[in-house]
């Protein structure tokens, strides 16, 4: 495997992930809509970020621990899938739980390249 194929299969499923999480943020931004105050405001800003956390927590434990991220985003997307079943039109469970089965096949991925890159766990690429 050459060294470029090497450097995307690291990076990309973190860069893909950061752009998820900055995907579902913006369904966040229906709560600048309307008439409350600003503790609810806060309030539902704050209920509506939390799969956006949720996101960016397991890709915090996956950059050192890529078997966690393979197990973690499809277990996300099949919990957003149970929680949401028969309330979504079709389109918007492929635009959720695609991304993340896509992660986590990434991290996957570069968890099983691990080994054939010859480095330590957590140990950066060069």
């Amino acid at each position: 495997m050459s060294e470029t194929t090497k450097r995307m299969v690291y990076w990309a499923p973190r860069i893909l992930c950061i752009a998820f999480a900055g995907f579902i943020s913006l369904f966040a931004m229906d709560v600048f809509e309307g008439q409350m105050d600003i503790w609810h405001r806060a309030l539902a800003l704050t209920m509506h970020m939390i799969p956006t956390a949720l996101v960016l927590v397991a890709l915090a434990v996956a950059w050192r621990w890529e078997w966690i991220a393979a197990v973690a985003f499809p277990a996300l997307a099949v919990l957003h899938l149970v929680m949401m079943w028969g309330r979504l039109h079709w389109s918007a469970y492929v635009l959720i739980e695609g991304p993340l089965l896509l992660v986590g096949a990434l991290f996957l991925a570069s968890w099983l390249n691990r080994g054939t890159l010859g480095r330590g766990a957590g140990e950066p690429l060069t």
